[in-house]
């Protein structure tokens, strides 16, 4: 995930801070250096780095901190604050037109998921009531069109196309008196991208913003680029003059750089970013809430609208309280698997818990294999058996595998993944509470 080496450096960099007591203005300066050096070493823009450390630097050393009961949990006060001003202070959400449609133009280089988050954006407003219109306007990249259809149909969103050999700009120009035609509320242009920033993509894309007049500009920006991602948002800001950045691939190998430079580079807010490969794995950017996430004190608030879209409410509510008595048997362990499946990676999941260790969680993941293995494996059991998971002995085991076409070290595994889930819901701070507020909110909205 982005910013797990940051984090896990702050992290060390704080509990160190924590242990000394009273801070003098060298311990002060020792720490703004050390925080420095991992910022760089997160690909964080270096006049970002420079000037982030300058101004936590002149609210650390105020006699208000220095003379605190609690200096080290003041300068912690100061960089989570810092940290969220330099990422845009606050969610800048998608404005839109007075009158339908709102036009959002997707640009960026190759490779960035242009025509994947076209998609992503698309599932995502429908989601919200929208009714949403794809447009092809790649029509250089190989399959590029053939990919947005095979999307849209996934996401049951529509896509607008115009006969081979029909310019870019044209296709644009038509897809939104079509929309008006048709009651499309929003329409997401796919636009080409190439390998590298050139005059002729950015007077195509130029044309194709006059031809359409777009509410919203959004470039998508590959977060494994690091300060590149920079570079290739100020590029297109000054061609394109922006109104947002899509960051991309933060659930990869990526050391998060981009998020903390981009806004402060252009002046142009992050507002998505792309959080894994499936269709629903797009969220608003908050910077408040990653701002904790790297300091590791967990984004319930992220968490909770994740369960609250994916949890069934009567079982939200019987699980609860099944968890509260420790009384969870396999049939609740297979509907938690399948509900937790749908709100993402349970490394990502768990790590937005407060005081979760997430170098514990690496690698943790929850696959299509393992959840069609689980069922087949609980589905074999008997509702005795589901519901009283301790008389499974060795000949029932046996019994259960063969049935399911399993070994029965695969039924083993699956016994003790539940003990552990159960004593995961236990003691993981904040579990039941999550559960216990996405439902509440969901009773608000319907009343």
């Amino acid at each position: 995930m982005a910013f797990d080496s940051l984090s896990e450096k702050l992290g060390n960099i704080f509990k160190k801070l924590r242990s000394r007591g009273k801070l003098s203005e060298a311990d002060v300066k020792e720490v703004m250096r050390e925080i420095r050096m991992a910022l760089l070493s997160a690909d964080v823009n270096y006049k970002v780095a420079k000037d982030f450390v300058a101004q936590v630097s002149e609210r650390a050393l105020g006699a208000d901190v220095l003379e605190s009961l609690t200096p080290a949990q003041q300068v912690i006060k100061i960089v989570n604050e810092e940290l969220t001003s330099f990422m845009g202070g606050e969610n800048d959400k998608i404005r839109f037109s007075s009158k339908p449609p709102t036009v959002v133009m997707l640009c960026g280089l190759q490779g960035a998921g242009k025509t994947t988050h076209a998609a992503k954006f698309a599932l995502y407003f429908k989601n919200m009531g929208k009714r949403p219109l794809l447009v092809a306007c790649d029509i250089y990249r190989p399959a590029a069109i053939l990919q947005l259809q095979v999307m849209g149909e996934k996401a049951g969103v529509p896509v607008f196309t115009m006969p081979e050999g029909t310019d870019p700009v044209t296709i644009a120009k038509n897809s939104v008196s079509y929309a008006k035609d048709h009651g499309y509320d929003m329409v997401f242009i796919d636009t080409a991208g190439r390998l590298h920033i050139d005059e002729i993509l950015m007077t195509e894309l130029r044309n194709i913003k006059a031809a359409v007049e777009p509410r919203e500009i959004i470039l998508t920006v590959d977060a494994m680029t690091g300060q590149d991602a920079v570079n290739v948002a100020k590029s297109f800001d000054e061609a394109l003059d922006i109104t947002g950045v899509l960051l991309t691939k933060t659930d990869g190998d990526t050391r998060g750089g981009a998020a903390l430079s981009v806004k402060y580079v252009t002046g142009k807010p992050i507002k998505f970013i792309g959080t894994g490969e499936k269709l629903g794995d797009i969220e608003p950017f908050h910077p408040d809430r990653m701002a904790s996430r790297i300091l590791g004190m967990g984004d319930v608030l992220s968490l909770i609208e994740k369960a609250e879209q994916s949890y069934d409410e009567k079982k939200a509510r019987a699980l609860e309280e099944k968890i509260r008595e420790n009384k969870m048997d396999l049939n609740d362990f297979l509907d938690n698997m399948r509900q937790l499946k749908n709100m993402g990676p349970l490394e990502q999941i768990i790590g937005m818990l407060p005081g979760v260790n997430k170098q514990a969680l690496r690698g943790a993941e929850i696959d299509e294999k393992q959840i069609s293995h689980t069922e087949a494996i609980i589905l074999s059991m008997t509702g005795h058996e589901r519901e009283n998971p301790e008389i499974i002995n060795a000949s029932r085991k046996k019994r259960i595998a063969a049935g399911c076409g399993l070994r029965v070290e695969d039924v083993n595994r699956l016994l003790k993944s539940f003990e552990q889930m159960k004593t995961m819901m236990k003691r993981v701070p904040g579990f039941s509470s999550v559960v216990r507020r996405a439902t509440k909110k969901k009773r608000k909205k319907k009343k």
